[in-house]
């Protein structure tokens, strides 16, 4: 009998479920496998590659398409940043406050401003927040040779994240020429993200910090399947035949998290249409189970 028991936990657990997550209603389930396939249906029509990975925050269920598969992030390998970020402010490594003087020689172009300035002399705290919301690359490499690639690099290994690699700084075409690619696959965005949002290995400050930084007003093509005011923290990105987003959602009453990977697109357009439909289409899932009982009357509207 409890070998039965344990083998039930396991199974739970490698399905991304709660072991003691009651089994949803037949209806519930119902529900769920509509959103499987309109899911399938929006990643089918891209003409190109789509991995995508949701998870429920309360019951633990998990919906994937090529989870396991390895992507380029984009500028969505910077939550691995962040959470380094926060990580080593918490063990007295760095300051968000220190001031770093901006070195002309290492400004790189693509998104953001800082390659249009001077030498400005900002907070460690300012490059994070320039990173996430405006995706700034200069920003994003002083904030990388401050914490230390190869940091970042490990920790994520550390946390069971092996598919998760910062391997170069941003816009390093040779280096990406060379294969060294920043990548992660869907699943791993999103156990980040669950990283993140338990505060695992984190103080209470920390995770608060992360959440706040990544919560930071941006353009999204998440947050445009989103209604006004709900919240999501999370970071897109985007390279030439790739787009990314990845971002923990605060439906009312039920939070997700979910990536979003597109790679070989024939259209970038595309791509970014059908991260926003997929992102309305889950948004909608959950608000439903978040504003009705275990048998879908929608109560919480």
């Amino acid at each position: 009998m409890l070998r039965a028991a344990f083998a039930v936990v396991l199974a739970a657990v490698a399905a991304g479920q709660s072991p003691s997550a009651p089994s949803p209603s037949p209806t519930a389930a119902e529900l769920k496998q509509k959103l499987e396939r309109q899911l399938e249906d929006l990643a089918a029509h891209v003409d190109g590659v789509v991995g995508y990975s949701l998870v429920d925050l309360e019951s633990g269920e998990r919906i994937s398409h090529l989870g396991n598969a390895v992507f380029p992030t984009a500028s969505s390998i910077k939550i691995a940043i962040v959470y380094e970020l926060v990580k080593q402010v918490d063990e007295g490594r760095v300051r968000l406050d220190e001031a770093i003087t901006l070195d002309r020689s290492k400004a790189v172009g693509g998104s953001g401003v800082l390659f249009e300035l001077g030498t400005p002399t900002l907070s460690l705290g300012d490059y994070a927040t320039l990173m996430v919301v405006l995706s700034d690359n200069t920003a994003t490499n002083v904030v990388i040779d401050r914490l230390g690639l190869e940091r970042v690099a490990a920790r994520m290994q550390s946390l069971g994240l092996k598919d998760t690699k910062l391997r170069r700084r941003m816009m390093d075409v040779a280096a990406a020429r060379r294969g060294d690619e920043n990548v992660s696959t869907p699943d791993e965005l999103v156990n980040l993200l669950q990283i993140v949002n338990r505060g695992e290995g984190l103080t209470p400050g920390g995770r608060d910090a992360a959440l706040a930084l990544l919560k930071k007003s941006k353009t999204s093509r998440l947050r445009r399947g989103l209604p006004p005011g709900v919240d999501a923290a999370d970071k897109p990105g985007e390279l030439e035949g790739v787009r990314v987003d990845a971002g923990i959602v605060f439906a009312k009453n039920r939070p997700y998290a979910i990536s979003v990977m597109t790679t070989f697109l024939r259209s970038e357009t595309d791509g970014e249409a059908a991260i926003e439909r997929m992102s309305r289409t889950a948004y909608e899932y959950f608000a439903r189970l978040g504003a009705g009982g275990a048998l879908g009357r929608q109560l919480g509207r």
